[in-house]
């Protein structure tokens, strides 16, 4: 009978254990409490309705408030612990927990007490995806109970003090502990308003593309929105205060990194606040497309575009307008001040659409005008191929290259899909503009504005950098665009060897050359890991892909280009039209395997038959590949990748039979040490190497590099190599005493990794079979009891 009983006993642990965790789906974590219920049943995890956070940012003081809605989809009710890892560095000064409109009592942990908690967790539940917070502080309350079917909203407010060193602030929102969501958030909004007694100066963020409004030199309010995403990056604001010229140099070299041992490097430059008094006068020509194509709705936001641009010149600037189809027509002889801009708008209401598309002459009548003595900018519009006189798009290229003047910028701006997105790109690229792409159902002159918005006032043309004795290379944008009033420039690149040196930067200002000097600028031997310095590299591979890709369909494919895109393509996870492989291929990708495909890529682009510049096909690949080349942030896995590609740090990790494997993983030169999963190694390489652990944190199945050293966790169970432990960056706690856990057999299916999308498991379980198990523990004591 006895045995029996321990049999029923020894069952009913086993089907409880089997239970699979259900993952968090917040952006705090929660920990279900054991609930009563008939058995050991599955658990769907928590939805996320929206998520939404507000920060205010009061002279350094930021203030940040969360709202997000947990919907229950079981039949039965949930309670548990709302746990949030604090932000690292901030000084918290007050913690408020709402749920449905009641306050909730809460326990803020030190860094100390919350790495203790983890671990407990992690050891616990053979779940990893907490390694990664084991250095943040942790705030921890009790969430009132969710009914089957039912919501519950959750507001948290908390306070910190953001320091500022060398003049930039940084605010951080712990938004990656989103990647324990299996689905997609429905919402997800994060609003940052910024306020400072002295001027407000660059505003960045190098892990989200965010959009910033200026009201006046002290407030300044950025944003972000997603709709269907599963956010896995933190984010990471940075502005700068001061009444200087904003120079501000943020570096990440990765120790680790043997193979790429070279640094990264990015700079924040923006103009003083009063630069304003000092502003170039500059010459503004507007060429329009007046060609029949043009007709309708077009043709009215042109001139609506024509007519923003003149009512919005400085006093001192001057202008003309050139009008084209079959032939051209101008407003003045000459170029008119701006206190002419006036009669220029009745003279553009007047302007019909008509006629075919002789761009050549258009370009060439502007040449003729530009003064080489003055910033001058050109703003062309054009929604169609040239049809009249010189048609030829490289003739057009040579013919107006020889006509310009070296001080001429060129912004080129194509409607719709009917436009040689090869003669727009390479105008601009050739005279030091942009170009940008205005496809079918956005609004023409909401382009323009914004684009002119930015470039009205500017303060310092034809920039160089200079950095001394430090050697750099590959900086993007290349070359450098000019400096305006009220916005920045954002550089990226590499150097070779750390150290300080002084940066130097240089530019025109009128007839004069000025330079300013930046001494001590450090750029660092190496990088602690930092989940927002992180993101430097994958901006400059990013902008360099994009850059590459330009290049390519310009000028024609190369093999070298083509293996450069594909090595940076795997090594940073960014897909591009010539690398579906990081979904298809078998992984990992030796260097043997992408040698063969980026010739394969080589010699499929020089045999076929090029493709025309224009089309629905070409307008896309060019209004991508520009985005890229000029991307503020790194470009973030694509629909097709997301399920089998995860950003960690500044690495790349791919799915690939049942591991998580780092894409610098080359199976043709190197071999693994392979390590327990959760074994005291595996606990004290993850302590040593903080970039060890946020990789382990992917599930229990990974394959990190560190230092030049492939770690491969494996299975308990599984032959094991010795480990030689680096030694820590900077000194931290002991673990704590956990036992080693040991197992007689090959973990289940549900302890153990099985989908990409699960993280095996992603989040905390909520182990309704608990209650259960131990009633019928004390059943069987009571049995036990009768029959003795």
């Amino acid at each position: 009978m006895k045995l029996r009983i321990v049999s029923l006993v020894l069952l009913t642990l086993m089907l409880v254990l089997s239970v699979p965790p259900a993952p968090a789906k917040a952006d705090g974590i929660v920990i279900c409490d054991p609930l009563p219920c008939p058995g050991p049943i599955p658990m769907a995890p928590l939805a996320v309705r929206y998520h939404h956070v507000n920060v205010t940012i009061q002279d350094q003081i930021a203030t940040t408030r969360i709202d997000q809605v947990f919907y229950n989809p079981n039949d039965f009710q949930i309670e548990g612990t709302y746990i949030f890892p604090i932000p690292l560095d901030a000084a918290v000064n007050r913690f408020t927990l709402w749920v449905d409109g009641r306050p909730v009592e809460g326990q803020v942990l030190d860094a100390e007490q919350a790495r203790q908690k983890y671990w407990e967790i992690v050891n616990t539940l053979r779940d990893p995806a907490l390694l990664e917070y084991a250095g943040r502080g942790m705030w921890q309350a009790h969430v009132f109970p969710i009914p089957p079917q039912g919501e519950r909203r959750i507001e948290l407010e908390y306070s910190q003090v953001l320091t500022a060193e060398g003049g930039l602030v940084r605010y951080v929102y712990p938004l990656n502990t989103e990647k324990f969501s299996t689905q997609p958030i429905e919402s997800v909004s994060l609003s940052v308003d910024i306020r400072s007694a002295v001027p407000i100066r660059a505003v960045y963020s190098p892990t989200h593309e965010v959009s910033t409004h200026r009201d006046g030199e002290n407030h300044v309010t950025a944003g972000y929105e997603a709709a269907n995403v599963t956010p896995n990056t933190d984010f990471a604001l940075y502005y700068s205060i001061g009444s200087d010229e904003a120079f501000h140099l943020l570096t990440f070299r990765e120790p680790t990194d043997e193979a790429d041992p070279d640094g990264f490097f990015l700079l924040l430059l923006a103009p003083r606040p009063d630069a304003g008094s000092e502003t170039l006068p500059k010459d503004v020509l507007l060429i329009l497309d007046r060609s029949g194509s043009m007709e309708g709705e077009k043709f009215q936001q042109a001139q609506e575009a024509l007519r923003y641009v003149l009512q919005h010149l400085n006093a001192d600037d001057r202008f003309n307008i050139i009008a084209f189809s079959t032939g051209l027509e101008t407003y003045a002889a000459r170029l008119r001040p701006a206190d002419e801009a006036n009669e220029a708008l009745a003279w553009v209401d007047r302007l019909s659409a008509r006629g075919s598309t002789d761009i050549n002459r258009a370009l060439l009548e502007a040449a003729t005008m530009a003064d080489d003595e003055r910033p001058t900018y050109l703003i062309f519009l054009t929604d169609g191929l040239p049809t009249e006189g010189e048609t030829e798009s490289q003739k057009i290229l040579d013919n107006f290259a020889r006509a310009a003047p070296k001080n001429l910028r060129l912004f080129a701006f194509g409607v719709g899909y009917d436009v040689d997105t090869f003669l727009l790109d390479s105008l601009s690229q050739a005279h030091h503009g942009a170009s940008a792409y205005v496809l079918p159902g956005e609004r023409l002159d909401e382009t323009i504005s914004d684009f002119y918005a930015r470039i009205s006032t500017p303060v310092l043309t034809d920039l160089a950098l200079e950095f001394g004795s430090l050697s750099t290379y590959d900086l993007y944008p290349s070359p450098l665009p000019d400096l305006f009033l009220g916005s920045q420039i954002v550089v990226v690149g590499r150097y070779r060897s750390g150290g300080t040196t002084t940066v130097t930067l240089s530019g025109q200002v009128d007839d004069r050359r000025q330079t300013f000097t930046f001494p001590n600028q450090n750029f660092a031997p190496q990088s602690a890991l930092n989940d927002q310095l992180a993101a430097i590299p994958r901006l400059w591979a990013t902008r360099k892909i994009g850059y590459l890709l330009n290049q390519i369909r310009l000028n024609g494919p190369d093999e070298e280009t083509i293996d450069q895109i594909v090595k940076l393509s795997i090594r940073y996870g960014i897909v591009t039209p010539y690398t579906s492989y990081l979904v298809t291929e078998e992984m990992p990708l030796g260097s043997a395997a992408q040698e063969r495909i980026a010739g394969s890529v080589y010699q499929g682009l020089a045999t076929a038959t090029a493709a025309p510049a224009y089309g629905e096909s070409a307008v896309r690949k060019a209004a991508d590949q520009g985005n890229m080349a000029g991307a503020e942030a790194p470009a973030a896995p694509q629909d097709s990748a997301a399920s089998v590609v995860r950003i960690v740090g500044a690495r790349t990790f791919v799915w690939a039979d049942g591991v998580w494997i780092d894409t610098a993983f080359d199976p043709d030169s190197m071999s693994t040490v392979k390590v327990a999963f959760l074994s005291s190694d595996y606990l004290a390489l993850s302590a040593a190497r903080p970039e060890l652990g946020a990789a382990f944190a992917l599930g229990p199945r990974v394959i990190a590099i560190s230092e030049g050293v492939a770690y491969e966790v494996v299975e308990v169970g599984t032959p094991t190599t010795p480990v030689v432990l680096p030694p820590t960056y900077t000194p931290r706690p002991a673990l704590p005493a956990f036992p080693t856990p040991t197992f007689s057999s090959t973990p289940s299916a549900a302890e153990t990794q099985t989908l990409p999308s699960s993280r095996g498991p992603l989040g905390i379980p909520c182990l309704s079979g608990l209650f259960p198990l131990l009633a019928f523990l004390g059943l069987t004591a009571l049995i036990e009891q009768r029959h003795r």
